[in-house]
């Protein structure tokens, strides 16, 4: 190990960070054999914190070995460099604890000399020379002036738009350094959000690494070098990806990241889908940044100093095909070095695959549906953003308005109304709650009642905010609005969401500020004369808009047709639409709009609820699939969109068992799902195993459980904070649960004794699943201790793969002789010996009402598993499996 101490000896700091970096892969895999005991060590050394050895522990418990490791080694490149350097004089004295790592260190010796040269030469190379730092300084405060400012829609300001500083406007994101798979069969957004909140929990819990912008390249002056580096980073329409980049930009404008890099050059696809004609490098860079002049030949020298970012691949119209190794050979593909004249696509391609300017790093930042493009692409780090997380919410809106006191409000409102707090993960979706939102804050008449709830009473508001600000400017308001939603609706039909000035010809439409405040202008260029494309501000508006104007023009001899006919469409083009249609059907919502547009027809709307109440009852009937389980979740949220009791209970009232096994529920959904059951008195059979709910879910539940008598919860991950919102719903004096499946839901012994404690005063409970969860014999014995409650109704007592041994068995054992209910007990799968026999034996014989006992797989000998069975013959009709 000597030849590894005298390296540590002559690093500087700066090379001991890339001599870790440069091997961190290889020990991160030799760190993983034994994360807990490395963690251990680095704390007792006080190398490491009491709270960072937590950390590593517990992300290593909830996640995996990798994901401690990766903290672990997240943890030592961010500590001081003396500390730094003692930390891998540590993990020499620990090469005997791991024999990879012995040969990793012993590899590291042989190398080192020959790596710190190199990483000498890599310094000299990154230093500019003297005539292109005038360049370079030239270019970041271009970058600088062009990122600094963040521009905002307003809508309800005298000023259409209004700038902010950037960094009193940016609020952070969570990323993940995984982008998570699912194939998109719904509306993306929608489809995206399923997964939301069970994603955040995991990532919490050490699945997915967080990781911050700066470390999307991270490497690039180690092994990744020679050949450049590229990331991708996946979002949702309005998650954030365009402002990221222009953080990352002014950040390395400002020397705050990425300093690795001479010169950084940022493209948007939709600007690159101008471009027709074949193009150099060069002449793409110039178009931008008319400063690099006759200097980029100089730049192209050092091509280890530049980072390419494109931003929306989502949006680029030209076909890249990272699986097509045609590209490579094909002449008419090759795009050689930066003065070869090629399709805008060949460029990019050659820039990720590290054909052209090789060395050179790429950031590609696209929505998830796309992702496939770039399944063959040479992607050293995938990354996803999934929003905001937590207090990340709530910083947004601190952030967005000047007094604070109504962001509070504001905030207060979301939070407290489990629909929009949902959406908030996203921040276009704070821009529109925002906007919406803040007038019922700001001014003191308004009616709180009138305050929107639901999606489609938020976006109400926020169209009749642009028609009052923007609608003076033009005659024919209303029809102007039918001409957009007609065109709107086109869009959703063939899922278009850019438009272009023919599409607006064809609608007989012209830009105006009443039509901005709907459409946002792209790809309008300062310097040049390129033509301007249209798009919502996000999707969910342009459906909204379509459903508006398909309500007040389809007349009421055709909208059931009409309705019918959209929604037997099957890859959910028309989900969110339709549930606009439906939430426009309520007074309470359109109302507001009437003022602009005229009453909306009555008979239209009438036959618009008959179709809602006709497609609720046909998918109660057809709901046995898990398509029709979906589509009838669908149809619910109609009825919550219409916010209409009387509807609800005409579809439903007759229905008394919903069922949605394994069917995937949003904290959406199940807001959507509590409402209907609230207003319906005759669902007595709630399922909803293996629902993937979490504990948000199960709160926005919560106020309509305990009508239920036959609730099915196991499977899904609720911990002990998810089951205790279940014992609050059991000590409702007004409970029906009769029978309780809270198998496998990662209830703890910690966690029992609210649920025990709320079982003790619960008197309708008579079937009781508790299996699959990790109670050990002191969870088992709280169990025990409720049981003897004289007023105990207990019949069937699941106890299976718990964890009980002898100790926890004669508690139970004991308990259980006192409830003469008790018909059923499963106490399967677990480590039950000969030496509980005797107690099993006393419980048999003397429980009259017992008529089925489950023992199979404990750790009976042959002679107690013949004892147990032979004590069904002297009680007729008492089954022992064993």
């Amino acid at each position: 190990m000597s030849s590894m101490m005298d390296l540590l000896e002559r690093c500087d700091d700066s090379q001991l960070l890339d001599l870790t970096n440069h091997y961190r892969q290889r020990l991160e895999k030799v760190i993983r054999e034994a994360v807990k005991n490395v963690v251990f060590v680095l704390a007792y050394e006080r190398y490491f914190s009491e709270q960072e050895y937590k950390q590593v522990i517990k992300r290593t418990k909830r996640g995996s070995r990798a994901a401690g490791s990766r903290l672990l080694l997240n943890l030592v490149t961010e500590k001081d460099p003396r500390v730094h350097k003692l930390i891998w004089k540590c993990f020499i004295k620990m090469h005997h604890m791991l024999p990879k790592l012995e040969e990793l260190l012993k590899a590291m010796g042989e190398e080192g000399s020959d790596l710190i040269e190199s990483f000498k030469a890599m310094k000299v190379s990154s230093e500019l020379p003297a005539h292109l730092k005038d360049v370079q300084q030239k270019h970041k405060e271009t970058l600088r002036a062009q990122t600094e400012t963040l521009s905002v829609n307003t809508i309800l300001m005298n000023e259409k738009v209004k700038v902010f500083q950037l960094l009193d406007r940016y609020a952070e994101l969570t990323i993940i350094s995984t982008v998570r798979d699912r194939t998109l069969v719904e509306h993306e957004l929608l489809a995206r959000g399923r997964d939301h909140e069970k994603l955040r929990e995991e990532h919490l819990g050490g699945e997915f690494e967080k990781i911050r912008t700066d470390q999307l390249f991270q490497n690039i002056s180690a092994s990744k070098s020679k050949s450049g580096s590229s990331s991708a980073v996946a979002g949702v329409p309005g998650i954030g990806k365009t402002t990221m980049v222009q953080k990352i930009v002014h950040d390395w404008a400002t020397g705050k990241i990425f300093q690795q890099f001479q010169f950084v050059f940022s493209f948007k696809f939709r600007d690159l889908n101008t471009i027709r004609d074949r193009v150099t490098l060069r002449e793409l860079i110039l178009d931008q940044y008319l400063h690099f002049g006759n200097m980029l030949g100089e730049v192209w020298k050092n091509p280890e100093g530049l980072l390419f970012i494109f931003d929306g691949l989502d949006e680029f119209k030209g076909r890249i095909d990272f699986a097509d190794s045609r590209r490579d050979t094909e002449p008419q593909h090759q795009c050689p070095d930066p003065e070869s004249r090629c399709d805008v696509s060949d460029i990019v391609y050659s820039l990720i695959q590290h054909k052209l300017l090789p060395g050179c790093s790429v950031l590609v930042t696209t929505r998830p549906t796309v992702l496939h493009l770039l399944e063959k692409a040479e992607i050293s780090v995938r990354a996803e953003i999934l929003g905001f997380v937590g207090e990340e919410r709530k910083e947004y809106f601190t952030r967005y308005f000047e007094d604070q006191s109504v962001a509070t409000a504001v905030f207060k409102h979301v939070k407290e109304n489990e629909i929009l707090y949902t959406m908030s993960y996203n921040p276009s979706y704070c821009w529109i709650l925002g906007l919406t939102l803040g007038p019922f804050f700001t001014q003191t008449h308004r009616d709180p009642q009138r305050v929107p709830k639901t999606i489609t009473q938020l976006y109400c508001y926020f169209i009749y905010n642009i028609l009052k600000n923007h609608g003076r400017e033009i005659e024919s308001l209303r029809e102007v609005l039918l001409r957009l939603g007609q065109m709107a609706f086109t869009g959703v039909a063939e899922k278009k969401i850019v438009f272009t000035d023919g599409d607006l010809i064809k609608y007989n439409l012209q830009p105006s500020q009443f039509l901005s405040g709907f459409l946002m202008e792209l790809l309008e260029r300062e310097d040049s004369a390129r033509s301007v494309v249209y798009t919502f501000p996000h999707l969910t508006i342009q459906e909204f808009v379509a459903a508006l104007a398909q309500l007040l023009t389809v007349g009421p001899g055709n909208i059931v047709k009409f309705l019918s006919e959209v929604h037997s469409t099957t890859d959910g083009r028309f989900e969110v639409f339709l549930r606009f249609v439906a939430g426009l059907s309520s007074p309470r919502a359109a109302w507001i709009l009437e003022e602009f547009l005229g009453p909306f027809a009555n008979e239209t709307i009438c036959r618009v609820i008959d179709w809602v109440k006709e497609e609720v009852q046909r998918q109660i009937r057809n709901a046995g699939s898990e398509d029709g389980q979906r589509r009838l979740l669908n149809t619910m949220h109609y009825l919550f969109e219409s916010q209409n009791p009387v509807l609800a209970q005409q579809t439903l009232g007759s229905v008394e068992s919903l069922s949605f096994s394994g069917l995937g529920l949003t904290p959406i959904d199940c807001a959507v799902l509590s409402h209907v059951i609230r207003l319906c008195d005759t669902i007595k059979r709630l399922d909803l195993w293996n629902c993937r709910i979490q504990c948000e879910g199960l709160q926005r539940l919560g106020p309509a459980l305990h009508k239920c008598q036959r609730l099915r919860l196991g499977y899904n991950d609720l911990g002990d904070s998810g089951v205790k919102l279940v014992s609050a719903v059991l000590r409702n004096p007004d409970c029906k649960i009769q029978t309780l499946w809270l198998n496998s839901v990662g209830l703890t012994d910690s966690g029992a004794e609210d649920l025990v404690s709320a079982l003790s005063t619960n008197h309708t409970v008579t079937e009781l699943w508790l299996n699959g969860n990790k109670l050990g014999d002191s969870g088992v014995k709280l169990v025990s201790a409720a049981l003897r409650n004289p007023d105990c109704k207990i019949q069937t007592l699941r106890l299976d793969d718990v964890g009980l041994t002898d100790s926890g068995a004669k508690y139970l054992v004991s308990a259980l002789s006192t409830i003469p209910s008790l018909t059923e007990l499963d106490l399967a799968l677990n480590s039950l010996t000969d030496r509980c026999v005797p107690a099993l034996r006393r419980l048999i014989l003397n429980h009259p009402s017992l008529k089925r006992i489950e023992l199979v797989g404990n750790k009976f000998s042959p002679t107690g598993k013949k004892e147990l069975r032979s004590l069904q013959e002297p009680r007729p009709g008492l089954r022992v499996d064993v």
